[in-house]
């Protein structure tokens, strides 16, 4: 089957950092899926696992952490879906990943695609739709249905995947919206999204949210340079609430200021539950399903950026470098195989 691997961790620039394979195809077993791929999109995961180092891989690597297909075959104990299902998911971090015409994948962590969209669109979803739902109501506790309408939240990196998602979850959920953007092009983006009000977060961001008379908000979600914006965020959240960060610190985080206002701190993972094989796998495809129920009705869209081509290594290179370059707006997708 074709696939796009690694086998040295090397610069994107170089055209060896991402290389076309032949590999076998995967045989399904137990809960796994066997899933015919026809579109996966590039997430900054897929460029930090890729960032050089020093180690070569025995055996070509093969990335790629989000994909829309049709199950191929299914193994012996799956129950939920079957051959011919179109299906969307994120994947698990330690197995091969989605970059491959053909991917194995965990039952338990597999929506039903969304049936109003295209597999490229769905493609964008999974990932940041996970990552952003499980910051939203799982670590900061907000209430899906609205038991917090009226409250704050705070987004910094609004313009993103992750983001993009999370202004529309939270605008349904009733909150109000502030987003972050450093470009015309990504205010505007977020701002077709849903959020209320949009600062700069290459600027003074309490002195902005100051002049919007908000002198705390009531969460914070951090989906950029965590340590840079830490003093901001600490001196915004309110007393005994709660910031959720997706983006490690490449330093220790200073939590004593947290202490006076007994708020807390929290980190979003998405592939924490395959990881750790939790007991509670299943809600990832619980919640991809409400997703796709929320996209087919109209109450969430696809954030959807560009399609770069079909997929092969020279198109994921591209796609890396521009996640690369910090200033994509919505997802890159790859979609199709060449003949």
């Amino acid at each position: 089957m074709k696939a796009v691997a690694l086998t040295h961790y090397l610069p994107i620039s170089d055209p060896r950092s991402l290389i076309d394979v032949e590999l076998e195809r995967p045989v399904a077993t137990g809960h796994d899926l066997l899933v015919q791929v026809d579109a996966v999109s590039v997430n900054p995961v897929d460029t930090k696992v890729r960032a050089p180092k020093d180690k070569v891989e025995p055996m070509p690597r093969v990335l790629g952490y989000d994909a829309a297909g049709v199950v191929e075959a299914v193994g012996d104990a799956v129950t939920l879906f079957q051959p011919g299902d179109r299906v969307y998911y994120a994947g698990d971090l330690t197995r091969p990943g989605t970059n491959a015409h053909y991917h194995l994948v965990d039952e338990r962590i597999t929506g039903p695609m969304p049936t109003t969209l295209g597999f490229g669109a769905a493609a964008a979803l999974p990932l940041t739709g996970i990552t952003a739902w499980e910051a939203l109501f799982d670590r900061l506790h907000i209430d899906p249905d609205g038991a917090n309408r009226g409250e704050s939240l705070l987004i910094v990196g609004g313009a993103g995947g992750v983001g993009s998602i999370a202004i529309q979850l939270a605008r349904r959920a009733g909150l109000t919206v502030i987003a972050t953007a450093s470009r015309s092009a990504s205010t505007a983006w977020v701002e077709q999204l849903g959020a209320d009000h949009v600062i700069n977060h290459r600027e003074d961001m309490v002195a902005q949210m100051k002049a919007l008379g908000m002198e705390t908000v009531d969460h914070i979600l951090c989906l950029n340079a965590t340590e840079h914006h830490w003093p901001a965020l600490t001196t915004l959240i309110a007393p005994q609430r709660m910031i959720c960060s997706i983006v490690e610190s490449p330093v220790p985080l200073d939590l004593e200021p947290l202490k006076s206002k007994s708020a807390g701190f929290v980190w979003e993972f998405m592939f924490t539950r395959s990881m750790y094989q939790t007991s509670d796998m299943i809600e990832q495809h619980r919640l991809l399903a409400t997703l796709a129920d929320m996209i087919d009705s109209g109450r969430l869209q696809t954030t959807l950026g560009e399609v770069v081509g079909p997929i092969n290594a020279a198109n994921l290179r591209h796609g890396h470098k521009m996640v690369e370059g910090g200033s994509t707006i919505g997802k890159i997708v790859l979609e199709g195989w060449p003949a």
